[in-house]
């Protein structure tokens, strides 16, 4: 997020709907789109996306273990800001078409775009808005979904504005309406809401066992949408999903891996669509109790992994190397804080002096929800043996792994698919309030430095504030993050018009079209 980013966000958010169709969707990549090709509207895209039939989930505002429950939902639900990649700006316009915000970034002010309806032709209202917003905060995670706003604070002004108040100045709110804010009508009962109409470019027209239609919504607000239609099928491995595209049943392998990447560069018939350190895979250490509560274990821990070999072995060189702080995608990200390298001696001098129990054996926590992840663990348990330290890898299903380990385990790996926003990572999983903070971590220092940085006005101090709280990060937080890895997508030759942009922004597929 840039200091021009910032400038935006405080002239209110002035973007205009033409600004989401430039910035939001297409391809950067020469072969998605060659030169002089005109898009064509019809067509059904047949796209895979990994899941599990266990860890499906229909409901827009609880937590998505599969990405293809994502993908089907994003589609047909609107959230208020979209993912962009431009110089300015990370975050454009949704269902929302512009924002305003008071002097002291406490008050915003979202006005919806005009002419937004539901599927089944009810106009979208500031109520609506307001009952799905309430409805998020409520859930488990809520906190960190909407940070710093109770729900008797999210309020309607007319029948097009959304007033969202925060307890603390907060310039970077917009932005953090952009992944999970999906608006339904007002008053939708629990049991309504897998069939409930959405505001996106595509309706639900069935869904079987992980599996969707989608039929284009002719009515969207957003401006037209070229394909007649999308078929989701929901794959449990990348390795069978690549396949299925290799044999021509499906146009799309979305987020398929690295393996997958290396076996499409040898097919002139398939493109790899590449989005450069796109999702961060972490190994979370618990730091509130527990046997990695101790800071110099977890310095040990981040001085015994060898971080060039995880990236060259687990992602097949589709990455590059981290240095425990998330969101590296960030222009404010910082590049001047020393890059951690593997150092034996001085990780097993740290474990002696917290006196770690190096008889015991811990058991490090995962799942196989993406490409790489239970590689990433292993690897990592075989390089701190040499430190010392015995690692046990345990392989959960998803919904176990997301109810029983997620957010309580001493030693887990998970992973975050999106990387251009320092601020996203600290209000979602560090602040000492957040609902989904991973480590149990509480810092004082770190919580002062995150709100200087989000209400400052003054370029400078907010410069100082977001490098302070990185390097807090970097020294003492739970998290070893020893690589970013690559978004890969392969699709098929008539495939054009594929978002390139970063973390989830891969699923706004309506300017997508079909070269048959």
């Amino acid at each position: 997020m840039s200091i021009n980013r910032r400038q935006v966000l405080w002239a209110g958010g002035a973007i205009g709907m033409a600004g989401l169709f430039t910035a939001c969707t297409g391809s950067d990549d020469p072969s998605a789109q060659p030169a002089g090709a005109k898009p064509k509207k019809g067509g059904t895209l047949r796209v895979g996306a990994l899941g599990r039939t266990s860890a499906i989930t229909r409901d827009p505002h609880a937590t998505q273990a599969n990405e293809s429950d994502y993908l089907i939902i994003a589609l047909v639900h609107d959230t208020l800001t979209a993912p962009a990649d431009k110089a300015t700006t990370n975050t454009v316009p949704r269902l929302a078409a512009k924002w305003q915000a008071s002097k002291d970034l406490k008050t915003w002010r979202f006005t919806l775009a005009k002419g937004a309806k539901f599927h089944d032709g009810s106009p979208v209202t500031a109520e609506d808005v307001v009952w799905s917003l309430r409805r998020l905060r409520k859930t488990p995670s809520g906190a960190s979904r909407l940070p710093g706003i109770k729900a008797e604070n999210i309020k309607a002004e007319g029948s097009d504005t959304v007033v969202l108040v925060s307890d603390y100045a907060n310039a970077e709110l917009p932005q953090l309406t952009r992944l999970t804010t999906f608006v339904l009508k007002k008053d939708t009962k629990d049991k309504e809401i897998p069939k409930a109409p959405g505001t996106g470019p595509f309706k639900l027209d069935w869904f079987r066992s992980g599996n969707a239609r989608l039929v284009r919504n002719e009515n969207w607000h957003g401006g037209e949408v070229l394909l007649d239609a999308i078929e989701v099928k929901i794959f449990e491995s990348p390795q069978a999903m690549a396949n299925a595209l290799l044999a021509g049943q499906i146009d799309l392998a979305s987020n398929v891996g690295p393996v997958a990447a290396r076996t499409g560069e040898k097919r002139k018939d398939i493109k790899i669509i590449r989005r450069r350190d796109d999702m961060a895979m972490p190994i979370v250490m618990r730091t509130a109790d527990g046997p990695f509560a101790d800071e110099k274990v977890r310095e040990a821990l981040r001085l015994a992994v060898d971080r060039k070999a995880m990236v060259k072995q687990v992602l097949s060189g589709y990455g590059t190397v981290a240095n425990d702080i998330l969101g590296t995608g960030d222009p404010e990200y910082a590049k001047d804080i020393p890059q951690r390298s593997r150092d034996l001696a001085k990780a097993k001098s740290l474990l002696k002096e917290a006196d770690f129990d190096t008889s015991k054996t811990y058991k490090l926590m995962t799942t196989e929800d993406i490409p790489g992840l239970a590689e990433s663990a292993t690897l990592f348990a075989s390089q701190v043996r040499e430190a010392g330290v015995k690692i046990d890898v345990v392989k959960q299903e998803s919904a176990t792994f997301w109810d029983k380990t997620w957010l309580k385990g001493d030693l887990y790996a998970t992973y975050w698919g999106t990387n251009d926003s320092v601020i996203f990572f600290a209000s979602k999983t560090m602040d000492s309030d957040s609902g989904t903070n991973e480590t149990g971590w509480k810092n004082r220092k770190f919580d002062a430095a995150y709100r200087e940085a989000i209400g400052a006005k003054d370029a400078g101090a907010r410069a100082k504030a977001m490098r302070e709280l990185q390097k807090i990060q970097h020294d003492s937080s739970g998290y070893l993050l020893w690589g970013m890895a690559d978004g890969i997508d392969l699709a098929a030759a008539p495939v054009r018009g594929l978002p390139t942009l970063p973390g989830y922004g891969r699923v706004q597929l309506e300017r997508a079209w079909l070269a048959r």
